[in-house]
């Protein structure tokens, strides 16, 4: 613990940096059960966090924040709650939950870096070769895989890391493994402008190719919208 910065602020929430640089806002739920997702929780013992109501990223500054906006809307289907063009974007990625993007409070000059690519060879009977990322990602499922995965690729988005044995090259992999990987952050009306933002996604399925529920999926039954 002494590796991480921890102080209060106000009463009843605290700011805790992890030794990566991340910081945490934890706060009192005034309802814990409106908290919880009503889908399922992930398996184990219980736990004293509650849930992640937001996941906040930064961005440079003067980022195209309504691209970012559109990337999950169109690619991953997930609706934009709010867009402050040149500031912010929120995304809701669940019911309960957000996905932010927002300007570095650094300024214009802060660095900005989500991504830590390394070429480490050749991979054995690889259609296409990519680079390794050490980065972190956010792991998320959606409803519809294949309707994601095809509008990545058309953009020209999909993407394998080789760190991992999992590797999804076509749809038929993605729909066999149940996921498949996203780098780069694109505004899908401009894509020639290139990435806005590199930042790794697995994006997995709900449902089994025989349509039963992927078994690292917290839900307790698989939603209606889901499909394989």
């Amino acid at each position: 613990m002494e590796q991480n910065s921890i102080w209060k602020k106000k009463n009843d929430e605290l700011l805790v940096t992890d030794p990566w640089g991340s910081t945490f806002k934890i706060v009192i739920s005034e309802d814990p059960e409106a908290e919880l997702d009503p889908r399922g929780v992930q398996k184990g013992g219980p736990s004293e966090g509650l849930a992640m109501r937001d996941l906040t990223v930064y961005a440079p500054v003067d980022s195209n924040f309504a691209g970012i906006g559109r990337y999950y809307e169109q690619v991953l289907s997930a609706p934009l709650i709010e867009c402050v063009d040149g500031s912010s974007c929120t995304i809701s990625v669940g019911p309960r939950q957000t996905l932010t993007f927002t300007s570095h409070p650094g300024g214009p000059g802060a660095s900005v870096s989500h991504d830590d690519l390394h070429d480490e060879g050749e991979i054995k009977g690889a259609t296409r070769q990519f680079l390794s990322n050490y980065g972190p990602h956010i792991s998320m499922y959606v409803a519809d895989l294949r309707k994601c995965y095809n509008k990545a690729a058309a953009l020209g988005l999909a993407y394998v890391n080789p760190r991992f044995k999992r590797r999804s090259y076509t749809l038929d992999e993605a729909v066999d493994e149940c996921m498949f990987r996203l780098l780069d952050i694109v505004d899908p009306e401009n894509v020639e402008a290139g990435p806005i933002l590199k930042l790794e996604h697995e994006v997995r399925s709900v449902v089994k190719r025989d349509g039963s529920k992927y078994k690292s999926c917290p839900f307790d039954e698989i939603p209606e919208c889901c499909v394989v």
